[in-house]
């Protein structure tokens, strides 16, 4: 089921400072800039060899990270994502334990053209969790 921590996501009102900081601050560097024209985001990942940190901002205003701006204006933690076999299973298995997985069952895709799905914080001691499917 979980195979272990993928990444923790964090939203920045600006990604190129965001960026910036990391690198000059903490001699951190991130790969590509993508946009998952879906979730409304610009993002990329700083690999630490066993997990990554992603870097998000919002690719359009009515993207639920740009909501998160509005609550939080300098950003902040937004999720973490845990690797799973099969999203599918995971989720029909989380489900049947009465987990409430965001979405209704709608086939979601990262930026990798993984499966993923995210779980309610309600359901895991308050963080919300994304699943991403690392299986062959």
């Amino acid at each position: 089921m979980i195979t272990g921590l993928s990444h923790v996501s964090i939203v920045v009102p600006d990604l190129a400072a965001a960026l910036e900081k990391m690198r000059v601050t903490y001699g951190l560097n991130a790969g590509e800039i993508k946009v998952n024209d879906e979730q409304g985001v610009r993002m990329t990942y700083i690999d630490l060899g066993n997990a990554k940190i992603e870097l998000m901002e919002p690719s359009r205003a009515d993207s639920p990270i740009a909501k998160f701006l509005e609550r939080n204006p300098k950003g902040g933690i937004h999720h973490f994502c845990l690797g799973v076999d099969s999203v599918v299973q995971t989720t029909d298995a989380l489900t049947a334990a009465g987990v409430q997985v965001l979405g209704a069952g709608k086939v979601q895709l990262n930026v990798h053209g993984e499966r993923i799905a995210f779980v309610h914080p309600k359901d895991f001691l308050g963080a919300l969790i994304e699943l991403e499917e690392h299986g062959g």
